[in-house]
């Protein structure tokens, strides 16, 4: 416990440069694009006039050097300020905190369903003897793989919702209906199934060929013939020993896809109307509030380092030939 303790204190450590560097790389990327929110705003207000577009620069703090405005970012974040979305009038801390739980629910349930489905089949591909059975597993992993998340989530809208009826097209709650405790919670539940299945769908694909592959090689090693030679029973070997050490590479492929499976949320979260946030870093691409994407970005950058922290100590406890330094 005192080592895993001390590992995480030390890697927390070395997420303060690279957070750091990561804002700053993303600072500079951004201003490359063309146009700022004094353009965009000045063009929807049909005033832009070479005065009213000083005015709008200064109030924004674009009219200064790129230096002196990474430096102003940085002495704000110190105090834990995101700066402020001119855009939405809110604190863009204000706003990624109101996004964050929608995000983070979508994520995790999407995240865990494909891992248990992705891990399940792709043992059931790797252990059964039935030749109809694993191409049936091999067809659905190479669909899922190939199908685009948009288009999932059209078709889940266009059959479940449209002509069905039985779930909402988008959002994440009824807000009309002001639901209260365990009938919110059902609600919200309705809401989530079909952006869940788009995101699960194709990470389903990803685990279940990996877990298939990695329990391929593990089959192979002597520790399993000796523990079959030992007598222990198949389904214990196929569990205990085979499963184990075949996670591995699952564990490593899940901490590298938090950060894609954010990513894939920006599509499925804007063809159902889920305010999360990659809905938000959406809104604020198209509307250049350089502040509030920057805020998401880093956000997203520390919830991928956090979660490669976390893929380490689940690596160290299935493996314990793993130190942790």
């Amino acid at each position: 416990m005192l080592r895993q303790l001390t590992y995480v204190c030390g890697r927390l450590i070395q997420i303060i440069p690279v957070a750091l560097l990561i804002i700053l790389a993303n600072f500079f990327l951004l201003k490359l694009a063309p146009g700022d929110i004094s353009e965009i705003m000045a063009g929807e207000m049909g005033a832009a006039t070479p005065e009213f577009m000083a005015e709008l620069r200064t109030q924004f703090g674009t009219d200064q050097s790129l230096l002196a405005q990474l430096l102003h970012y940085y002495q704000k974040l110190l105090s834990f300020d995101l700066g402020y979305s001119f855009r939405n009038g809110m604190e863009v801390t204000a706003l990624i905190a109101d996004r964050l739980p929608a995000t983070a629910m979508l994520a995790g349930a999407s995240l865990a369903l494909a891992v248990l489905l992705g891990v399940g089949l792709g043992w059931l591909g790797a252990n059964t003897r039935r030749a109809w059975l694993k191409n049936v597993v091999s067809v659905f992993t190479s669909i899922g793989f190939a199908t685009p998340l948009f288009w999932v989530g059209l078709m889940l809208i266009v059959f479940f919702s449209i002509h069905l009826k039985w779930l909402p097209t988008g959002g994440v709650e009824d807000l009309d209906a002001e639901y209260q405790g365990f009938e919110r919670l059902a609600d919200i539940g309705k809401h989530m199934i079909m952006p869940v299945l788009s995101l699960t769908l194709f990470y389903v694909a990803i685990y279940a060929r990996i877990t298939r592959a990695a329990i391929k090689d593990v089959q192979k090693l002597d520790f399993v013939r000796t523990a079959k030679a030992k007598g222990i029973g198949k389904h214990r070997v196929s569990i205990i020993h085979v499963l184990r050490n075949a996670l591995l590479p699952v564990v490593t492929v899940t901490g590298m896809q938090i950060g894609s499976i954010l990513s894939g949320s920006v599509v499925v979260e804007t063809v159902f109307a889920w305010p999360g946030m990659g809905r938000l870093a959406f809104d604020a691409v198209m509307q250049r509030d350089l502040n509030l994407l920057l805020g998401v970005l880093f956000c997203s950058s520390l919830v991928v380092m956090f979660a490669n922290i976390m893929t380490d100590l689940v690596y160290a406890r299935l493996d314990p030939r793993i130190e942790l330094k």
